[in-house]
């Protein structure tokens, strides 16, 4: 191989997608055999609605001026977070 002095910048690449695929590998593991990610979604969608639930006015319009803005998502029912 000879090196090309004339370039100033030099191509470097690694392929991760074994070491991404062994990481999602030992998370799933980790999370052992008893987790169930409906119910985690379920419960989310429930904290949520306890967390937007018994808003004042002035809360209420700050939470509708931060969707407007898209900062929050827009809460539909039987939406959880993405």
């Amino acid at each position: 191989m000879s090196l090309d002095r004339s370039r100033t910048h030099i191509v470097f690449e690694i392929d991760l997608t074994h070491q991404e695929a062994r990481r999602r590998a030992e998370v799933v593991a980790a999370l052992g055999p008893d987790w169930d990610p409906i119910a985690v979604m379920q419960a989310e969608e429930q904290a949520y609605d306890l967390l937007y639930s018994s808003l004042d006015t002035q809360q209420q319009e700050t939470y509708d001026m931060l969707v407007a803005a898209g900062v929050l998502p827009r809460r539909e029912p039987g939406h959880a977070a993405d």
